[in-house]
């Protein structure tokens, strides 16, 4: 089915009948007319042989989390809206309208509170751990109709927290999770047995209701499955954190 069209060719969706997954076709009009289109479209071939996209965006989205966490702030709005990406396949981290700051020791601590108004680097780690699912499945993770929906789907999927994780909870969520039926935790290797174990293995520690159990930025890019892009000596820190001050001052007058 035709989904866009360029100046060199038509995109097209499919399914690979051999893996059951869907693929975007580019079909080239008269690739081979002539010499200059013909490297041009080996040039495409060659690039997106080479590439596995999945691993390369995940591990700019958490190269840019480093940075960003660095800083002591929290973007507390990831998802793939707010990802910005070029015809290089270079992908920048954008919206920081709900950023807040959070203290070096909130940083190191293991416990993380999940409530209204206390945030540790662990609510990014989740956000990443659905983006990267997403890009994997190709489908949202959690397609909740409402907040209270994806919670549902959440829990279908993650298994029912136990009381010492509950306690982490506000405590709306906490009723509602306590009247729904016990889920068992599924195996995402069985759910999703065309994705990378490796893969599987980075989601899993993403995606957890303990907090304890949550890997940190630099654990997932030292994770093995991107053994192949990390490299910590280009993979900058922040020089200072970030002051939300300004935040603190009111205006001293209308802006017409």
């Amino acid at each position: 089915m035709p989904i866009g069209k360029g100046a060199y060719g038509i995109a097209c969706s499919a399914v690979n009948s051999e893996t059951s997954e869907h693929v975007a076709i580019n079909k080239i009009a008269n690739a081979f007319d002539n010499k200059i289109d013909a490297k041009r479209t080996l040039r495409e071939i060659k690039l997106l042989r080479h590439m596995d996209h999945e691993n390369y965006f995940l591990y700019q989205i958490l190269r840019g989390l480093k940075y960003i966490h660095s800083a002591n702030v929290l973007h507390r709005d990831l998802k793939p809206s707010n990802l910005l990406l070029n015809a290089n396949c270079d992908l920048k981290i954008c919206d920081f309208g709900l950023a807040r700051v959070t203290s070096e020791t909130d940083f190191m601590t293991e416990y993380v509170v999940t409530s209204e108004t206390d945030y540790t680097a662990a609510i990014d780690i989740w956000s990443v751990g659905c983006i990267f699912m997403e890009l994997l499945d190709w489908k949202p993770l959690f397609p909740g109709r409402d907040h209270v929906h994806q919670l549902r789907l959440l829990i279908e999927l993650i298994g029912t927290p136990t009381e010492a994780e509950l306690g982490l909870l506000n405590e709306n969520a906490k009723r509602y999770i306590r009247q729904l039926p016990p889920y068992r935790r599924q195996s995402f290797t069985e759910k999703f047995p065309q994705v990378n174990p490796l893969a599987v293995d980075l989601v899993e520690k993403m995606l957890t209701f303990d907090p304890r159990q949550w890997i940190t930025v630099e654990g997932a890019l030292a994770h093995p499955y991107l053994n192949s892009l990390h490299d910590i000596s280009d993979e900058p820190t922040c020089l200072s954190p970030f002051s939300f001050d300004f935040e603190q001052h009111t205006l001293s007058r209308k802006i017409r």
